[in-house]
């Protein structure tokens, strides 16, 4: 099931349409109010998330569904006609899993879907990945150094699974925004910078194992 949170009727139609055309289950809704109602029935597997909303706006309830453990897991595409960089990188820092701005095709709004979509699967994964006393349990979406627990957000959890799926390897600011956010941002490279800046942050001690390679990108592990 996706929901689809898009005050303008025509587009919130359309974009329910395509995703039941393609095999999903979708249902939309005009606001943040409308949403939170449903919401407290039964979770979504994706939500697909406007700005511009009567009332509270996107950003707002993006940072309400990602500060709730019982929703914070659950991606979220912003769906918006904002294109300043300002405003993507104001969606992704907040947790979103993905921006597409408006007018966009439909095929490209479905393969984004879909890509988001594979993406959290991978998490669904028992595997453990480890490094120094800094562990990472993928299935449980567990943070752990010298077994003190860490909270990351999603996109933050992403980026430490995939540099230590990557360990000793230097991993270019284009590789990561390609593998953990599904594209790149036409060059806007620096939202990998806030990105491992705050991840630094909340790891603490740990965050020390992340290696900033300059001029090229980060790694992780063996080459410390």
């Amino acid at each position: 099931m996706i929901y689809c949170v898009e005050d303008e009727r025509n587009i919130r139609e359309l974009l329910v349409y395509t995703l039941e055309t393609t095999g999903f289950e979708a249902e939309g809704f005009e606001t943040g109010a409308e949403l939170d109602a449903a919401m407290r029935k039964s979770l979504p597997e994706l939500i697909l998330l406007d700005i511009m909303l009567p009332g509270e706006d996107g950003y707002n309830i993006l940072k309400r569904l990602k500060s709730d453990t019982r929703t914070r897991d659950i991606p979220v595409i912003m769906v918006t006609a904002k294109e300043a960089e300002f405003d993507k990188v104001k969606g992704l820092e907040g947790g979103a899993d993905d921006y597409i701005t408006k007018p966009f095709g439909m095929m490209e709004f479905v393969a984004r879907v879909k890509a988001v979509l594979r993406r959290c699967a991978r998490q669904s994964e028992e595997r453990e990945l480890h490094c120094k006393g800094l562990r990472v349990n993928v299935s449980r979406h567990e943070v752990s150094y010298q077994g003190e627990e860490k909270e990351l957000t999603r996109k933050e959890f992403e980026l430490l699974e995939y540099l230590l799926e990557n360990k000793g390897l230097v991993m270019s600011r284009n590789q990561i925004l390609c593998h953990v956010w599904g594209y790149d941002f036409d060059g806007e490279t620096r939202t990998v910078d806030v990105h491992v800046r705050t991840l630094r942050q909340k790891l603490g001690e740990a965050g020390n194992l992340i290696e900033t390679v300059r001029g090229v990108g980060y790694r992780i592990g063996d080459h410390l």
